[in-house]
């Protein structure tokens, strides 16, 4: 899809996305961040990047687990998606900076971990473009730093592959589309999911980008 339509439909969805997520996941994907945030700050440092940032789920998450003189930015290229994420409502705020994630804007080696949540398929338009995002993002931390990715992924057993298609396929695109109102929007982002790597086929391209 091309980059300019992707934009168009996250702006569609941001005001309802955080709902929307944790209604089709019952609540899950709060606890997957959390759980993800916990660890990832063990890492510790003074620098952390969330990157497809959206609404700042990740990274107000980090913030709750960050040491004292942490700071964490967000990046998007969505610029409704961050007014969601740094909005007079939330009680913490992650820096906000717009920018596309294949070009990052900043110099090499500059954070201590680089975190991104449920994006990972967005930015899956090939394999040679999400190893070219993989190895941006290597390229901006720091030598010893922590990349954290929290994404749904392929079940090994078939049974359990199977039900959890079908439940993308009868319950994301509907529902999505009833609480955002974009059609469009939750259409592709159903889409994305039974496409995406298995654990063990991500781990390969992982390692493949270094």
């Amino acid at each position: 899809m091309p980059k300019d339509r992707l934009k168009e439909l996250f702006a569609e969805v941001a005001p309802t996305y955080e709902r929307a997520n944790h209604i089709l996941t019952f609540g899950f994907d709060r606890h997957w961040r959390r759980a993800a945030a916990r660890w990832a700050a063990g890492a510790g440092g003074e620098l952390w990047l969330d990157v497809c940032s959206g609404s700042g789920d990740m990274a107000r998450a980090l913030l709750r687990f960050a040491g004292r003189g942490t700071r964490v930015i967000g990046v998007d290229f969505c610029l409704p998606m961050l007014r969601q994420a740094v909005g007079p409502e939330r009680t913490l705020r992650p820096l906000a900076v717009s920018g596309d994630v294949r070009h990052l804007p900043f110099p090499n080696a500059t954070f201590d971990l680089v975190t991104i949540s449920f994006a990972t398929r967005n930015i899956n338009l090939s394999r040679a473009v999400l190893q070219d995002t993989f190895r941006e993002f290597r390229r901006v931390l720091r030598p010893g730093g922590v990349f954290v990715n929290v994404e749904t992924s392929q079940p090994r057993s078939s049974i359990v592959r199977g039900l959890f298609h079908a439940y993308v396929k009868t319950a994301v695109k509907p529902i999505g589309s009833w609480i955002s109102g974009s059609l469009p929007g939750y259409a592709y982002l159903a889409s994305t999911i039974p496409k995406f790597y298995s654990a063990e086929g991500l781990t390969h391209l992982l390692e493949e980008a270094g």
